[in-house]
């Protein structure tokens, strides 16, 4: 199938459209809520931070209605190192279809001959939500 530049588009806006959702929510819970300009371009921070009474969280999202998330080790890598270094809960917030939003541990990712995945079997196992997690 030859790429089609609108369909990126289409990926940005329904990605955009889910971090926005997300960070309101939290906002709307009294929370700080940064959103990160070009977070998927430069691979160095989370798309969402947020923060309430001095503890944080931060959330790379994904809208992704596959059966599968996958990121790239060196955004894994990152990711992880923000964790380390900023002592913040660091998840992978996976809205699949529009609906349910998913938190998963970066830990609980699996590492494959390419990337850090996480199943949407797994991800329903677990069975995290925002409640759970937040501070």
């Amino acid at each position: 199938m030859p790429y089609n530049s609108g369909d990126s588009v289409l990926r940005y806006a329904k990605g955009a459209a889910g971090e926005r959702e997300l960070l309101n929510f939290l906002y709307d819970r009294k929370y700080s809520v940064i959103r990160s300009a070009g977070s998927g371009v430069n691979s160095i921070s989370p798309d969402i931070v947020a923060i309430k009474e001095g503890k944080g969280l931060a959330f790379e999202c994904k809208a992704w209605n596959r059966g599968s998330l996958s990121i790239e080790p060196e955004k894994h890598a990152a990711l992880s190192e923000w964790e380390r270094n900023t002592g913040m809960g660091t998840y992978m917030a996976w809205r699949m279809n529009g609906g349910a939003w998913f938190f998963i541990k970066l830990g609980e990712m699996k590492r494959t001959e390419k990337n850090f995945t996480v199943t949407k079997k797994i991800a329903v196992q677990i069975n995290r939500t925002i409640e759970s997690i937040m501070v």
